[in-house]
């Protein structure tokens, strides 16, 4: 059994944020087995159980908002008996052109609350994709975050253009997912 958490906020306010990318990439690769959302009061998320290669997958999108995600990706760890080779979380990183794809297994918070708080609750050795959720034309110094107001910017809405990237990316998501539930992760880079 395998867990996949998407990290992002919930409510219809949130949905088409820079910050939902984890939200999103999960809410494809469901549709993709076919599945469906529940909502879970006990794990603090929706929830969705899928099976790929006869193995069962467990996919949350945490009910806690974003930066409180280890309550429920911990309740779901605790309850399954499940181990941080187990985990993998998805979550938008402003510090990659938007679109951008990046793998690894454990590091730092790098300054994200959510990673922050999963490993508060976790430790740090899981499984991550990072999606980059920062500005498309990269300034000058290489710096793909807005220089100001980077609260504001995740909360907003994606553009067109920004939608349009991310879309061309759900497909490279669902594989690198796929690859981690074949015990295939490897470290990457994808670029849109």
């Amino acid at each position: 059994m395998k867990l996949i958490v998407g990290l992002g906020n919930p409510g219809i306010n949130y949905a088409n944020t820079r910050h939902n990318i984890g939200f999103m990439a999960l809410d494809y690769y469901v549709n993709q087995h076919s599945g469906t959302w529940t909502n879970s009061s006990r794990f603090k998320s929706e929830m969705s159980e899928v099976v790929v290669d006869g193995e069962k997958v467990i996919l949350i999108k945490p009910n806690t908002f974003y930066n409180l995600v280890g309550q429920a990706a911990r309740a779901v760890l605790d309850y399954y008996n499940l181990s941080l080779d187990d985990i993998l979380v998805i979550h938008d990183e402003m510090a990659l052109p938007m679109g951008v794809l990046r793998t690894r297994i454990g590091g730092s918070d790098a300054g994200n609350n959510g990673i922050k708080n999963l490993v508060s609750h976790l430790g740090p050795d899981f499984a991550r994709i990072r999606v980059g959720s920062g500005l498309v034309d990269i300034g000058a110094n290489g710096d793909s975050q807005p220089s100001s107001n980077r609260r504001g910017y995740v909360l907003a809405n994606m553009t067109k253009m920004e939608v349009q990237i991310l879309e061309k990316q759900l497909p490279k998501i669902a594989g690198i997912i796929d690859d981690f539930l074949a015990g295939e992760l490897a470290e990457t880079t994808i670029r849109p």
